[in-house]
């Protein structure tokens, strides 16, 4: 599944010279004062949020069978890991009721106790960062709420923690931002020029059931928009180094490169690549975050060390179980998959 993106011999020094470019690249944002970090809720009147969410629902009932069979295999690969980790028979402990009916039927036999001995799953937090910009729209962000609605409860049963977070902006063309450096004399290579949202559609300390709502709207007409990478990974990735997770994993599930027309226009055609490439790198190198990416007919290995490129949207609810049940096994667990 997961390839490797390292440079092959003969091509070392084009590579080094992309590193150093990246490196050597200083990122700018001409205003944050419009920028916003919302709640999926907060943008959407209940009513409709019910309305999107049923709408999501008629939708999953033709693709529940094909993701949960493939939800299900997770499951049942963590649990079995899980259950490694209980020890039963035990003189103390949590008293283990299964075995109590042999206690009523021979009253001399003794009480038999379990513990749980802490597996490493369970200390672990899994953030999935959605592309909400407007080529996403129909197909691709339905059944990326589709799989992530399903992800959150397959693994919320296995005691891991997961957050879904979209990224977009709130404005085609720069907005509010853009007004403001039109109105400063449009002084030369502004940085960002856009006004950012970023979605919190289910919080990491949150059930699902009470955020199962907030995934209709990302099938609300007129949510999608612009896509600022970047930005949102540090944004996604911050978020997670605040937890105490032990281990803490950040899928970003993609349809393409970072466009905003109103930043791309007033700077460097490849700025937005730049910060993009320029963050990953300090995120894989830097952190113990492992990050990666699911491309949905966009080639995102060129980014990415460990990366995933789908050529069918439907591919996706099976790309990110696997992708997962990859990182679970710890046979397989490495970093560099192929």
């Amino acid at each position: 599944g997961i390839r490797d993106r390292s440079p092959s011999r003969g091509l070392g020094d084009v590579y080094k010279r992309q590193k150093d470019n990246v490196e050597n690249f200083e990122y700018k944002i001409f205003t944050k004062d419009f920028d916003e970090v919302i709640s999926a809720s907060e943008l959407c009147e209940l009513d409709e949020l019910i309305r999107l969410r049923n709408s999501l629902d008629k939708q999953l009932e033709n693709m529940e069978n094909i993701i949960s069979q493939l939800a299900n295999r997770l499951q049942r690969k963590l649990m079995a890991q899980q259950k490694r980790w209980w020890e039963f028979n035990l003189e103390e402990g949590i008293l283990d009721s299964a075995r109590l009916s042999r206690v009523i039927i021979n009253p001399e036999q003794p009480l038999s106790y379990k513990m749980e001995i802490e597996s490493e799953f369970k200390d672990t937090v899994v953030c999935l960062l959605i592309d909400n910009s407007g080529s996403m729209r129909g197909r691709p962000i339905t059944v990326a709420a589709l799989s992530a609605d399903i992800l959150a409860r397959t693994l919320e049963r296995c005691g891991v923690k997961v957050e879904i977070l979209g990224f977009t902006t709130r404005s085609w063309k720069g907005g509010k931002a853009r007004d403001e450096w039109i109105k400063n004399g449009r002084p030369p290579n502004p940085g960002r020029l856009n006004e950012i949202r970023h979605i919190v559609y289910k919080s990491a300390n949150e059930p699902w059931r009470r955020s199962r709502l907030n995934l209709g709207l990302m099938l609300r007409e007129g949510i999608l928009k612009e896509n600022i990478d970047g930005e949102a990974i540090e944004w996604a990735h911050s978020r997670l180094s605040q937890r105490s997770e032990q281990r803490k994993i950040l899928m970003v599930i993609s349809d393409g490169a970072p466009v905003d027309d109103s930043t791309l226009s007033t700077n460097a055609g490849s700025y937005l690549d730049k910060h993009l490439r320029n963050t990953i790198n300090k995120i894989e190198e830097e952190t113990k975050t492992e990050l990666l990416a699911i491309g949905i007919g966009h080639d995102v290995t060129r980014y990415y060390k460990q990366a995933l490129t789908i050529v069918e949207v439907d591919q996706l609810g099976g790309a990110i179980t696997n992708q997962l049940a990859i990182l679970f096994d710890p046979e397989k667990n490495q970093h560099n998959l192929t």
